[in-house]
């Protein structure tokens, strides 16, 4: 369970991203005196995400997959330890964790889509191939499976008539830098209910 967090006793966040990072910049934005990010880590050391992270004098750290997920997996967990984490925020990372990790750490991931439809990758760009009216927005727990942990919380996103996978993806991440910040706040207050914190 994660604990109830103050201003005074922030909850310590880790980010993993992969990419530009747009929804770790939406968190250091959006997060209040309650949660503090003390890491930032990524996959690829060209991400943009720790550039924005370095910039606000966050530290950083790159774990490349190399051909041991378990032994990657090892390292950043006792990377994220030695720092204190309490949860993990995935933002973008664009790989699966291990148990090494999520067994050991609350983890939780923005997908962009409502889950269980369309896991994986690019899954605006399945919603539009799949031809339906309304796809979203989902943060969950993360287990060892492909996007299969309990839901937190989902907002639906309206495919428009003309809509292409870039239009669709753009008004996708209005919704995600709205409800991850919410979540992880809610989660430092302890509003989440028990049944999806014992859930996970």
């Amino acid at each position: 369970m994660i604990r109830a967090a103050t201003a005074d006793d922030p909850l310590r966040i880790a980010v993993l991203a992969s990419g530009r990072g747009s929804n770790l910049a939406a968190l250091m934005e959006r997060l209040d005196p309650t949660v503090v990010i003390v890491g930032v880590a990524s996959n690829r050391a060209d991400a943009i995400a720790l550039s924005r992270a370095r910039e606000e004098e966050i530290e950083t750290a790159v774990f490349p997959r190399g051909d041991d997920w378990g032994e990657r997996d090892r390292e950043l967990c006792a990377w994220l330890l030695e720092r204190d984490v309490e949860l993990v925020v995935l933002a973008g990372f664009m790989e699966i964790l291990t148990a090494e990790v999520v067994d050991r750490l609350p983890v939780i991931n923005v997908h962009p889509s409502l889950l269980p439809a369309f896991p994986g990758l690019h899954a605006w760009e399945q919603a539009l191939d799949a031809g339906v009216e309304e796809t979203g927005v989902t943060v969950h727990f993360v287990d060892t499976g492909l996007d299969t942990g309990p839901v937190i919380a989902q907002e639906p996103v309206p495919v428009r008539e003309g809509d292409t996978p870039a239009s669709l993806h753009e008004r996708i991440q209005a919704v995600e830098h709205r409800l991850l910040p919410d979540v992880v706040r809610r989660l430092a207050s302890n509003d989440i209910p028990d049944s999806t914190r014992s859930a996970a």
